[in-house]
């Protein structure tokens, strides 16, 4: 009798939670809506760019904006944010307000600016989306007043050359260069964003700063003396330097530099091992006798085979150092 009790009021238990069970609505999770801004974004027209960017933060989506803003200009960008934010009219929500910013991106040496931060939103699981504006003839303003300063900076450095020598002559020449050479790049945006801007000069100053350069290249010449344990450490050096275009011979010329090589080794063992322990002097002097570049290396060349190989080895670390940091940085020279 007991048993069937038992089984009785576990039954009646078991129907009574599934019943409560059978009660209970499911609760659905409320998705985002998505902002109307983000939806359908206002399009890019004659007098203002728009561009939708999307990243786990706010930069990121920032910086993403711009790389779309940029590439509808047909230009790839890289962007590197660096934001001041300014509220306006005393607005304190940072989704709806307006911003001024310092962003710098970087289009190729291309840099826009002068845009506003319409609009910026979580979007959750970071995301973040923003929603800038940018106004084409303030964009190409800020565009022509920075290529301007560039060329004034540069002609104004390049007055200082006149009276320096070949190698620093050469090294404001490349480094011209460099700074010029997305220079096309920033000429394509300009006329895209004002189909009337003459953009020829610019390229005509462009030119003559590599005309410039190739003609200092041709006429620079250099050549290598050594003592007598230097001797088979002017061949890595005068590779180093023809890598660079630069002409080795002997010449008395005005554009002629001299480089001289001095070396004191000392014999040693270590573990079996034949040491050649060297410390290498490295000069160079323009046509006038003064000292342009210098450097001191020390360099142990190392060898199971007796003293003459690792003294042949220390040519073999030499030619290794140059190529991993350079013919300039092994010359103490600037080109």
């Amino acid at each position: 009798m007991f048993q069937i009790f038992s089984t009785l009021v576990f039954l009646f238990t078991a129907l009574f939670f599934t019943a409560c069970g059978a009660e209970k609505k499911a609760v659905a999770v409320p998705t985002q809506v998505l902002p109307s801004w983000y939806k359908t974004p206002p399009l890019s027209n004659s007098s203002d760019l728009y561009a939708l960017g999307e990243g786990k933060n706010k930069e990121e989506a920032i910086a993403n904006a711009l790389n779309l803003m940029a590439s509808s200009l047909s230009v790839s960008v890289s962007s590197s944010y660096n934001a001041k934010t300014v509220v306006k009219e005393g607005r304190v929500n940072s989704s709806e307000g307006i911003y001024a910013n310092e962003v710098q991106s970087s289009v190729k040496e291309i840099r826009i600016s002068s845009y506003e931060l319409l609009k910026a939103e979580s979007l959750g699981f970071k995301k973040y989306a923003v929603l800038l504006k940018s106004n084409k003839k303030k964009l190409f303003d800020s565009l022509l007043q920075e290529l301007k300063q560039n060329f004034k900076i540069l002609a104004q450095k390049e007055k200082t050359m006149v009276d320096a020598n070949g190698l620093k002559q050469l090294s404001f020449y490349a480094n011209a260069k460099k700074s010029l050479q997305n220079l096309p790049n920033t000429l394509i945006i300009m006329n895209v964003l004002n189909p009337t801007f003459n953009s020829t000069s610019y390229l005509q100053s462009m030119q003559e700063i590599n005309v410039k350069y190739d003609e200092l290249l041709a006429n620079l010449s250099f050549s290598i003396h050594s003592d007598k344990n230097s001797i088979n450490l002017k061949a890595p050096l005068a590779k180093g330097l023809s890598a660079k275009k630069l002409k080795i011979k002997k010449s008395g010329a005005k554009m002629h530099f001299s480089v001289y090589i001095k070396s004191k080794i000392e014999e040693a063992n270590s573990y079996g091992f034949s040491l050649a322990r060297s410390d290498i002097s490295i000069v160079t002097m323009d046509s006038t006798g003064t000292i342009v570049g210098s450097n001191a290396l020390n360099i142990v060349g190392q060898s199971s085979q007796g003293y003459d190989i690792a003294k042949q080895n220390i040519v073999f670390r030499l030619n290794a150092l140059i190529e991993k940091e350079g013919i300039a940085k092994v010359m103490g020279l600037d080109i």
